[in-house]
């Protein structure tokens, strides 16, 4: 994967993330669409609240985790 694409894929979980930790609601149905599947754990994710905004910060910590490691490239 390049550079300029793990970079985004960084902006993108720290940034949705976050967007979960703070709104869990909003955030699950700003994903609502696509596969009945889909709709439907997004649905549920909306409704959990707590759970959303946990798997939010896990996936925050993740791409700060990963921002790290690629500065190890630059070294």
């Amino acid at each position: 994967m390049s550079g300029k694409w793990k970079h985004f894929c960084v902006m993108f979980l720290i940034g949705d993330g976050m967007m979960a930790a703070i709104r869990p609601e909003h955030a699950a149905k700003a994903w609502i669409a696509g596969p009945k599947v889909w709709k439907d754990m997004m649905q549920g994710l909306a409704e959990r609240p707590q759970l959303t905004r946990a798997i939010g910060m896990a996936e925050a910590a993740v791409g700060l985790w990963w921002a790290l490691e690629q500065e190890k490239d630059f070294d």
